[in-house]
C-alpha cells in the first residue's frame, strides 16, 4: 500500500467539466511516431492509462495544413481523414479511467510548410524559426486571416471532440506556437489591435478560446501552455509578463499548463538541469488564477512531487520524460513499490526520435514505441521457452537488462562480470562532470536483479572460451562491451592516423581511470572529437577542470554536434567557453607528432601545427568480441557442452549509445527460445492506405 504522505498525489482534481481522478498528469510529449505510425503511438499512450496516469496528451498535432513542420513527423488533424487514428489514440488513453487530451498546434513562425507549400502565415512577416534556419519568410496574418485561423481552431476543436478527446491544449510555449508568437513583442510587431500592449497581445489567445467554447466548451475542457519566460532578452515573453497575462486572463482557459522557454530550456538534460529546475518560475503563479495549474521539471521523486502540490506550487505533476522511462510511475507510488520506478536520467534519448524523425528510444525503458510494434509491455515479460539456463557475460547495461528480463521470465541467469563492480561503462561515465544520474540505468537493474532468486552474480570472472564450455549453460550471451581506440580511427580517418609514439595519447577510458592525474596546470591538452555525441565535451571539461590549456577541435561545425538531437548542444559550447576551453570547428587532425599536433580544415584541407602536452583522443570504439569469435570458433563442440546458442549483444556487438545498449539486451531476453522468423520483419508497420487512382 501508498505511503500517507503521498496521498496528496491522488486526490482527484476537476479540469472544466472533467474530473482527473489524480494529480498526474503526462504533458504532450513527441515520440517519433506521429502521423506515420498511429497504431504505436497509441498503444504507448494506452500504457501509461494502465500504468495510472489520471491525464494523458498526445504530442502537437499540426490542426490545418497552412502551418506544418515537415520532415519532423507529428501527428495531424487537418480534415476528416485523420479522426480516425486519433480516435484510436483517445480509446487507449481512456481505457484505465485516464482523461485524454489533444495538443493543437498552429506552429505560425516555426512552421516551414515544405510538405502544402503553403505560404507560411503568423502574426507579423518574419523569417522562419527552425532547428535548420530554413530560408523561408512567413507572411503576416491580415485580419481576414486571423478570422480564417479562428475558424481552423474551431474546426479542429470540433474534430477533436468528435476523435473522443476530453481536454484541448492550445499549444504557446516553447516557441513553438501560435498563442506565444502572439504574446511575444520578439515574434509580434503588429501596430494593429492584436499588438503592442500585453491586453492587445493577448486578444487572439482570448477570442480563440471563446470560440472553441461556443462550439464544444459544454463537453471539452480547454488548457493553454504558455512559456514560463522566453529568455531571449527584452524583447521576448518574459516570467513577469507571463504573471501579468495569466491575471490579466485569470480564468481564460479550465487549466493554465507552464513550460519554460525554448524547448531546450523546459527539457534541457541532467546534465545541465536538475529536478523541478523550474520550480522558482512557477512559483506564485497558482495564486493568479482560480484554475489549476500543471508545471514540469524531468520530476522523478515522489517527495518533491508531493511537496509541490503541498505547498501550492502545482495542482497536477506535470511529466513526459519521466512517464516514458516509466510509464507505470504513478501506480508504483500507489502501491508502495517507490524502489520499483524506472527513473528517467535525463539523456533526452527520447528527444532523438523526434529531431532524427524515427521512433523514438528511451534508455531506461526499451519497450518504449514497442508496445504496440512488437507487443512488448514495460511490466510483463512473454513465458518463458523450453530452456531452463543462460550465461550472460559482462554485466554493462546490456548484460544488466538481459539478466533482468531473463529472469522475470523465468530462466536461471548466471552473470558473470570480469570486475568488481555492476555497469560497465555506465559505471566508470557515472563519475564524469554531469553524468550522475546516468547511474540509475545500473541502480534500477542491479536492485531488480537483486530481488530475484534465479539470478547468481559472479565478479572477478574474466572467461575463456574453454570456460564457457565447461560450465554447461544451454545459453550464452556476450555482452563484453568495448573500449575506446587510440590510433584515431573514426569518421576522418578510415585507417590509423600517423602518431608519433613520443606524444602521450589519451582515450576516454584512460581519463576515467585517472590515467592522466588530476593536476595538468600549465599543460596544454588537445581534445581531438571525431565522436560527435557527448563524451569529446566531457572530456574537454574534465582536463580544463584539472588544469590544463585545453584545445577542443573537430571536423564538425558544432561541439558535440549529434548533441543538438538532445538539446544540449548549446549548453554544452556555453560551458567549455566559460572553463575557457579553445573550440576549434571545422577542422581535423592529420597527424600527432612529438609536442604537436597537425590539423587540417574540413574544407580547404589547409594545415597548421598546435603545440601541446597531451591529445586525448575521442574517435571510435572496439568491440571486446574476442570471446564471442573464439566460441564461434568452436562451434563444433557446442552440442557436447548443451550450448544452444551464443549471442553477442550490446556494444560488443556493436558499440553505440547506452539506449541502444538496454535494447539489446531487452530483445535478447525476449527472443530467447521464440519461433525463428526467418525473413519476415520482426515488427509491425502500417503502410498508408491507397488512395483511388
Amino acid at each position: 500500500m501508498r505511503d500517507a504522505k503521498y496521498d496528496i498525489l491522488f486526490e482527484p482534481v476537476a479540469i472544466g467539466p472533467h474530473v482527473a481522478k489524480n494529480r498526474f498528469y503526462q504533458v504532450p510529449h513527441c515520440n517519433g511516431g506521429g502521423y506515420r505510425d498511429p497504431s504505436a503511438a497509441a498503444a504507448m499512450r494506452g500504457i501509461k492509462s494502465e500504468g495510472g496516469w489520471g491525464v494523458i496528451f498526445t504530442e502537437q498535432t499540426e490542426m490545418h495544413h497552412t502551418s506544418e513542420i515537415t520532415p519532423f513527423i507529428e501527428l495531424r488533424l487537418w480534415e476528416d481523414k485523420d479522426i480516425p487514428g486519433l480516435r484510436r489514440m483517445s480509446d487507449a488513453m481512456k481505457v484505465h479511467g485516464a482523461l485524454a487530451g489533444i495538443q493543437l498546434a498552429y506552429s505560425g513562425i516555426n512552421g516551414p510548410n515544405f510538405y502544402t507549400k503553403e505560404v507560411p502565415l503568423a502574426p507579423s512577416a518574419l523569417p522562419i524559426r527552425t532547428f535548420t534556419n530554413d530560408p523561408v519568410q512567413a507572411r503576416a496574418l491580415d485580419r481576414a486571416a486571423i478570422k480564417d485561423l479562428r475558424r481552423w481552431f474551431v474546426n479542429a476543436a470540433k474534430r477533436s471532440k468528435i476523435a473522443g478527446f476530453d481536454l484541448i491544449c492550445l499549444y504557446g510555449a516553447h516557441g513553438f506556437g501560435i498563442f506565444q508568437h502572439f504574446l511575444s513583442r520578439a515574434t509580434n510587431q503588429r501596430t494593429d489591435e492584436y499588438g503592442g500592449s500585453l491586453e492587445n497581445r493577448s486578444r487572439f489567445a482570448r477570442e480563440v478560446v471563446a470560440d472553441i467554447r461556443d462550439a464544444v466548451g459544454d463537453t471539452t475542457a480547454i488548457t493553454m501552455r504558455v512559456s514560463l519566460d522566453e529568455t531571449i532578452g527584452e524583447l521576448g515573453f518574459s516570467n513577469a509578463e507571463v504573471r501579468e497575462f495569466v491575471e490579466m486572463n485569470a480564468d481564460l482557459p479550465d487549466l493554465w499548463d507552464l513550460a519554460h522557454g525554448a524547448w531546450e530550456d523546459c527539457s534541457g538534460p541532467s546534465r545541465f538541469k536538475e529536478e523541478g529546475a523550474q520550480e522558482l518560475l512557477v512559483k506564485g503563479i497558482r495564486e493568479l488564477s482560480t484554475r489549476p495549474v500543471v508545471g514540469v521539471g524531468r520530476f522523478t521523486s515522489p517527495d518533491v512531487m508531493a511537496r509541490m502540490i503541498r505547498q501550492g506550487v502545482l495542482d497536477f505533476i506535470g511529466c513526459a520524460r519521466p512517464s516514458i522511462a516509466d510509464p507505470f510511475l504513478p501506480k508504483k507510488i500507489e502501491e508502495g513499490r517507490i524502489e520499483d520506478i524506472r527513473e528517467c536520467i535525463g539523456c533526452n534519448m527520447c528527444i532523438t526520435g523526434d529531431m532524427t524523425m524515427s521512433i523514438s528510444r528511451c534508455t531506461q525503458n526499451p519497450t518504449f514505441m514497442e508496445e504496440w510494434r512488437k507487443g512488448w509491455h514495460p511490466e510483463r515479460m512473454n513465458a518463458k521457452g523450453d530452456s531452463q539456463t543462460v550465461l550472460v557475460v559482462g554485466a554493462g547495461p546490456a548484460g544488466l537488462e538481459a539478466t533482468r528480463a531473463l529472469s522475470v521470465r523465468g530462466y536461471d541467469v548466471t552473470l558473470a562480470e570480469a570486475t568488481t563492480t555492476l555497469g560497465g561503462r555506465v559505471a566508470r561515465e557515472r563519475l564524469l562532470p554531469g553524468l550522475s544520474a546516468w547511474g540509475r540505468v545500473v541502480d534500477y537493474r542491479q536492485y531488480q536483479i537483486s530481488q530475484r532468486t534465479n539470478v547468481e552474480t559472479y565478479f572477478d570472472s574474466r572467461l575463456t572460451a574453454d570456460d564457457v564450455l565447461a560450465f554447461g549453460f544451454e545459453h550464452v550471451a556476450i555482452a563484453t562491451g568495448s573500449h575506446w581506440r587510440r590510433d584515431g580511427v573514426a569518421r576522418q580517418h578510415v585507417v590509423p592516423m600517423p602518431i608519433d609514439p613520443a606524444m602521450t595519447v589519451f582515450t576516454p577510458d584512460d581519463i576515467m581511470a585517472k590515467a592522466h592525474g588530476e593536476l595538468l596546470a600549465g599543460k596544454t591538452v588537445v581534445v581531438y572529437d571525431d565522436d560527435h555525441y557527448y563524451m569529446g565535451g566531457v572530456m574537454a571539461e574534465v582536463m580544463a577542470k584539472a588544469g590544463a590549456k585545453v584545445i577542443l577541435v573537430t571536423p564538425s561545425a558544432y561541439v558535440s554536434d549529434w548533441t543538438r538531437n538532445t538539446l544540449e548542444q548549446g549548453a554544452i559550447h556555453v560551458r567549455l567557453d566559460d572553463l575557457g576551453v579553445d573550440i576549434r570547428l571545422n577542422r581535423g587532425v592529420t597527424a600527432i607528432r612529438a609536442g604537436e599536433v597537425e590539423t587540417n580544415c574540413s574544407y580547404t584541407g589547409r594545415r597548421s601545427a598546435i603545440g601541446c602536452d597531451a591529445v586525448v583522443m575521442v574517435a571510435s570504439r572496439l568491440s571486446e568480441d574476442a570471446l564471442y569469435n573464439n566460441l564461434l570458433a568452436r562451434q563444433a563442440d557446442w552440442a557436447d557442452a548443451g550450448i544452444k546458442s551464443v549471442k553477442i549483444i550490446g556494444d560488443a556487438a556493436a558499440p553505440a549509445p547506452i539506449a541502444w545498449a538496454t535494447y539489446a539486451g531487452h530483445r535478447y531476453a525476449r527472443e530467447l527460445d521464440t519461433p525463428d522468423i526467418g525473413d519476415a520483419l520482426p515488427f509491425r508497420r502500417e503502410v498508408t492506405q491507397l488512395e483511388p487512382a
